[in-house]
């Protein structure tokens, strides 16, 4: 109980309320001790009147009076004339004054401790104002052993008093905390736990329910986090279905491709020119697909293959991506531009440039075409001291605002309907793979643009 949140709620409201009625208790005790010698005062000077009124009494009577005072001695000041009222032997000579008229807090607060923790027996004298003017001045001679015993009795009372409040008051509260705050957090740990054990199932997830703020905020976010999750872990298994379905295909692909590549070379001894001249990129693009199901079947294995980095003409690479893509366009009007200085050479994995740069061309070429309208495709380059960068500008119809928001997200940053959002993601596994970085330039009306940075530098990063 006591390790629970309720539980340290109850023993620290008590110790609190308590140390709050300890505070209170100084103070206390301090106005019951002025009360209690301010009363003496009052007792003795309704004996001094008596015997005023009298003149003359007896020795049993002016002892009683005395005793019935709580005094040994009274004295009443009255016109300017000291007179001793009654007297009694005292056991031990005055060894303390008190002056009541006027007496500020803090001295009647020190007073007060100071008899608390003086257990000898004293005999004192207490000075104080007569009431309803009867005099100017009266003293009273009296024990100290009664006054510390009915402070001590006083105090204890007090501190029991205030353990009372203080059990009490933590009780409410527990009670209080027990069913505001104990109670929806073990709900909200519940739900938790039960999520944990299936986050696939989407009945799973918190609906939040809490009245209070905070603990409905905390709700709020525990169920959005659970959400994203939930989503996440779908589309991590469809993936994963996916990659195996991939992974077959490509295996049987790979093998139909490398029968293909057999009959290449009778292919290469047509006398037909045409022939003759297309056999080299039909045997570029058979050896491409062949090394495209290998690198599936890599990534399959979660063994994406470094890229193998040589110096390269960036034209050479170029000019293959858009001869492909002009065999797609047909009679289309889409016009490749290349703009790639001749004689600039990167370092970079022809095959994965080639690739990285053939999704960013198809991505522009399929937008364009969807529109009907004429366009052109444009691809740049430069270098700094650091970096090669290239340039791939389109001035198709841009991207929607949200592809612009999983843009490099598989399955969510599609720019056509009924794309898969495939492309962009394998171009910046590609070119992180290089050490480099894509980036969305600049997208709308006007156009597109993406920017490939390749380093220099010999440090490559791994994916």
């Amino acid at each position: 109980m006591f390790n629970s949140l309720s539980g340290r709620f109850l023993i620290l409201t008590t110790v609190f309320v308590f140390l709050a009625e300890v505070l209170i208790f100084v103070p206390s005790v301090a106005r019951y001790r002025e009360d209690y010698l301010l009363s003496r005062l009052e007792r003795a000077q309704i004996a001094s009147l008596t015997l005023l009124a009298a003149d003359m009494i007896d020795a049993d009577l002016e002892e009683e009076l005395l005793r019935n005072a709580g005094v040994f001695n009274i004295v009443l000041r009255r016109d300017e004339a000291r007179q001793l009222i009654l007297s009694a032997p005292m056991p031990v000579p005055v060894s303390q004054t008190y002056d009541m008229r006027d007496a500020p807090a803090m001295l009647l607060i020190r007073d007060a401790l100071s008899r608390l923790v003086t257990p000898e027996r004293e005999m004192i004298r207490v000075i104080g104002t007569p009431v309803q003017d009867a005099g100017l001045v009266i003293e009273a001679t009296m024990d100290s052993a009664p006054l510390r015993a009915a402070m001590i009795d006083y105090g204890l009372r007090i501190l029991a008093l205030s353990a009372i409040i203080s059990i009490f008051t933590a009780t409410l509260l527990f009670l209080a905390v027990r069913v505001l705050l104990v109670k929806p957090i073990t709900g909200v740990v519940e739900h938790m736990q039960s999520y944990a054990a299936a986050p696939e199932d989407a009945r799973r997830i918190i609906q939040p329910s809490a009245s209070v703020r905070e603990l409905r905020e905390a709700e709020e976010a525990l169920q959005s986090m659970q959400t994203q999750l939930t989503a996440s872990l779908r589309q991590r298994e469809r993936l994963a279905q996916l990659g195996e379905a991939v992974a077959k295909v490509s295996h049987d692909l790979r093998n139909i491709l490398t029968s293909a590549q057999l009959f290449t070379d009778r292919i290469e001894q047509s006398e037909d020119p045409a022939v003759r001249r297309m056999a080299p990129k039909l045997v570029n693009s058979i050896r491409r697909a062949v090394s495209l199901c290998e690198s599936t079947l890599a990534f399959g294995r979660a063994d994406e293959p470094a890229p193998k980095l040589t110096i390269l003409s960036l034209s050479h690479v170029v000019d293959d991506v858009f001869q492909s893509e002009r065999l797609a366009v047909g009679d289309y009007d889409l016009t490749f531009v290349d703009e790639v200085p001749p004689m600039l050479d990167v370092r970079g994995d022809p095959e994965q440039l080639y690739r990285a740069l053939g999704n960013l061309v198809r991505n522009a070429r399929q937008v364009i075409m969807g529109t009907g309208k004429p366009g052109t495709i444009t691809i740049s380059a430069r270098e700094d001291d650091a970096n090669w960068i290239i340039c791939v500008r389109d001035n198709g119809p841009g991207f929607p605002p949200k592809a612009r928001e999983n843009l490099f997200k598989a399955f969510a940053g599609g720019a056509r309907k009924g794309g898969t959002g495939l492309g962009l993601t394998i171009v910046q596994e590609l070119i992180r793979g290089h050490g480099g970085s894509v980036d969305l330039v600049e997208t709308g009306e006007e156009g597109t643009v993406f920017e490939i940075s390749l380093p220099k530098g010999a440090l490559i990063s791994q994916v």
